[in-house]
């Protein structure tokens, strides 16, 4: 076993907490936000903070702070929170998998709050409206029945409320807060001080504002009260739905681990793994981190964590990712990557990241968010007022008044990106698709022209042999036999290729001896008593091999396909070695590429391969896979160049790239996408970063994008559609308090399910091309 140096401290494989190591970023568990409004208060406050740039999200009840340096530290911002009258924060570290729910989950308190409100609601609605069914001192009963209701089931509210008074702020809270106490302390001001509290008071329920001096509003607290706690329930319980995409990514993770100290195995916690560790993998174990396998072979399923469904065979050398499952054989694994560093953790980061962030749609909603409850607040006083100066009496007017300011809960705008990003963004993670920012969104939908890399992006960057050609009746085995046995010796791509396809198809090879290696020529040596020469045709010519017409017009036909050809040549017995025949080895294009670009030209995009290969394999290439442009002979500098020249155009640019060469080209489009299977760089430098090497999800990542943005777009549409349409029918006196609570929740609870519905995203391989829009 190699442990690690004694020098260096045991690296724990657990999350890190709320200061993201070597960043000046802070993340802070939120408490107490209700509505959009809550949420921009904090994020202004925050960023007003020297050398603070911050963030909230809503929906996942968390802020980010990015500090220029080290100050403020932790605590003052904390403080800046708390001054604000919420709760913050540091999240406490916790090991991915653990699965240990919150002790005060929101969705279970609200849940039992709502049941018994529900409960005293029913009869106090029900009696209202029938009035055959109103016996003598109902409304006494009423009012018993009403008050818990408004007092204790919406405490919340009440304290909310009076939390941001205190620091001079309105939130939704405030409105929801004074509409249902204005309500309740009216009815009782009627029923004591008024006639209502006479035996044998009858009244019809009314959808309006209309009523009499007597009128009592007990079922619009209850039932207001009742509904909002309802919405409030329903969004939180959509939430953590809406979430549920990351915490199952996270809990791929393995609880514990079997390694191997001291020569024998001990099974510690996964949190215990250190670098350098060796551990074991058996058939149906999950991998407990990153790794080089080091002993034995296993087939390998990554589909819960990529989308990938085909399991991978891997054996001694080969990196394997934690989370993932061997399917059949035992592995030993040594540890290279572990807490924070690990693939899966860096995917969850990613994912986390991408749902704090903001499209330029929502900025918008922020910016109304953060003036809207001040404004229905004085739109509230001033409908009171237009209706008492009518003439129209004192419960009508008041009846307006609270219904203006139930009816216009901001949380739908709040609500409606936040849980869109959380939804798509986690069933991206699913798939293998991770958005580095819902900015991303944007970029999608402009975008009009994919430029492609060649190598490693639309071919799988290995060289495989294509095809060979036997000169002057040589037997075709022998020619690869023979040929395979020489090129086993040397370690370069192109002879790899030939061995490998010789002993895959001829099962072991004879041996080489006297073998020379000659630089971009190719080897020489002796196999089974023959002098062999392999490599390109200059090396013919440099031994003084004659090359004939058949050769030259072999090595022709394989070049003008698009493959690399290499000639083989030995002598029989004594005689002058002679050319027999030509070998075909080629760069393979990757499973699906060609359906890939088919679906990228049905989405109506225009796709162009830029490589630094020769033209001829380019154009062969482009042609197998359907590319009609082709930009080749370009070195890893200019790629980036290509990319500005098609912007100088008019093209709105995505790149597809893998590579260290393209991470300037990644960084220079409109839309970068990175092939999780190449560089760091590349993955740095790409907007989107597909975690599998599987060109097919590249137009499932735009289409994902797009209908993420479309929902926040539909989203918004409809919060604002909602609150423009409500505001003038409650002023006007045309809903009753009861119908606007309904009709406040209900947009709530739209947008989340809205959201939700992009947990069904499927990628096109599994439903169709009807998908492709």
């Amino acid at each position: 076993m190699t442990a690690p140096p004694a020098s260096s401290p045991r690296t724990p494989t657990g999350a890190t907490g709320g200061v993201s190591p070597g960043t000046g970023r802070v993340e802070l568990a939120i408490t107490g936000m209700t509505c959009a409004s809550c949420a921009a208060r904090i994020e202004r406050r925050l960023n007003k903070l020297d050398g603070v740039t911050a963030g909230v999200n809503l929906a996942t009840s968390t802020a980010w702070v990015d500090r220029d340096g080290t100050t403020p530290d932790v605590d003052e911002i904390v403080a800046t929170v708390e001054k604000l009258g919420y709760g913050a924060r540091v999240p406490t570290p916790a090991s991915p998998g653990d699965g240990t729910p919150a002790a005060d989950d929101p969705a279970d308190v609200l849940r039992r709050r709502l049941i018994v409100s529900l409960a005293l609601t029913i009869p106090v609605v029900v009696l209202a409206m029938v009035p055959a069914w109103q016996f003598t001192n109902w409304q006494w009963l009423s009012a018993i029945l009403a008050a818990p209701v408004v007092v204790w089931g919406g405490q919340d509210f009440h304290r909310a409320a009076w939390t941001n008074l205190r620091h001079g702020a309105a939130t939704m809270d405030t409105l929801v807060s004074v509409g249902t106490l204005a309500a309740l302390g009216w009815s009782f001001y009627a029923l004591f001080l008024g006639g209502a509290g006479m035996p044998g008071m009858t009244h019809a329920l009314s959808l309006t504002a209309a009523g009499g001096p007597d009128a009592i509003y007990l079922e619009a607290a209850s039932a207001v009260t009742t509904f909002v706690l309802a919405g409030r329930f329903f969004e939180a319980r959509s939430r953590r739905r809406a979430g549920d995409a990351l915490r199952s990514l996270l809990d791929l993770g393995a609880k514990d681990v079997a390694v191997r100290r001291d020569g024998r195995e001990e099974r510690i916690p996964v949190e215990s793994l250190a670098l350098g560790d060796e551990f074991v993998v058996r058939p149906g174990e999950t991998v407990a981190t990153d790794g080089v396998v080091v002993e034995g072979r296993a087939a390998i399923d990554a589909s819960a964590m990529t989308g990938e469904s085909v399991p991978v065979d891997v054996g001694p050398g080969d990196a394997v990712s934690g989370a993932t499952v061997a399917v059949g054989g035992r592995l030993v694994v040594r540890a290279t990557a572990v807490g924070a560093d690990t693939r899966l953790a860096r995917i969850a980061r990613r994912v986390a990241e991408a749902q704090n962030g903001k499209a330029e749609v929502q900025r918008l909603a922020d910016r109304v968010s953060a003036v809207f409850v001040p404004a229905v607040v004085v739109l509230a006083l001033g409908t009171l007022a237009v209706w008492l100066l009518a003439g129209a009496g004192a419960t009508a007017a008041f009846t307006a008044a609270v219904a203006v300011l139930i009816i216009a809960c901001p949380c739908a705008l709040g609500l409606a990106t936040p849980t869109a990003l959380m939804v798509g963004t986690g069933r991206g993670a699913q798939l293998g698709i991770l958005l580095r920012g819902p900015e991303v969104l944007e970029s999608t939908r402009r975008v009009d022209t994919i430029v492609l890399d060649k190598t490693g992006t639309v071919t799988t960057g290995a060289m495989a042999l294509t095809g060979l050609t036997a000169l002057d009746e040589v037997d075709e085995a022998d020619l690869l036999r023979r040929a395979g046995a020489l090129e086993d010796a040397l370690a370069h791509p192109v002879a790899r290729a030939v061995a490998d396809a010789a002993r895959e198809r001829l099962g072991d090879l004879p041996a080489a001896v006297d073998v020379t290696a000659r630089d971009g020529l190719g080897v020489t040596g002796t196999v089974e008593g023959r002098a062999l020469a392999v490599g390109r045709v200059r090396l013919l010519d440099e031994l003084g091999i004659p090359v004939g017409e058949e050769l030259a017009a072999a090595v022709a036909r394989v070049e003008q396909g698009g493959s690399t050809p290499v000639v083989v040549a030995w002598a029989e017995r004594d005689e002058v070695p002679q050319p027999r025949g030509v070998l075909a080895v080629a760069d393979t294009v990757r499973e699906g590429a060609a359906d890939a670009v088919a679906a990228l030209h049905a989405m109506g995009l225009r796709t162009v391969l830029l490589t630094g290969d020769h033209e001829t394999v380019a154009r062969t290439v482009a042609a197998e896979v359907g590319i009609p442009t082709v930009v080749a002979g370009v070195l890893p500098e200019q790629k980036a160049d290509e990319v500005a020249r098609l912007q100088e155009s008019g093209a709105v640019v995505a790149m597809v790239g893998d590579g260290v060469n393209d991470a300037a080209a990644l960084a220079r489009a409109d839309l970068g996408l990175a092939m999780g299977t190449g560089s760091d760089a590349a993955i740095e430098a790409g907007d989107l970063t597909l975690v599998r090497g599987d060109l097919r999800v590249v137009p499932d990542a735009l289409r994902l994008a797009r209908r993420t943005l479309g929902t926040i777009r539909g989203n918004l549409f409809w919060a604002f559609a909602y609150n423009v349409a409500a505001l003038p029918l409650a002023a006007l006196g045309l809903l009753n308090p009861m119908i606007a609570g309904a009709a406040m929740a209900f947009s709530s609870v739209f947008v989340v399910a809205n959201s939700l519905r992009l947990r069904r995203f499927r990628p096109a391989s599994l439903e169709g091309s009807d998908e492709l829009a």
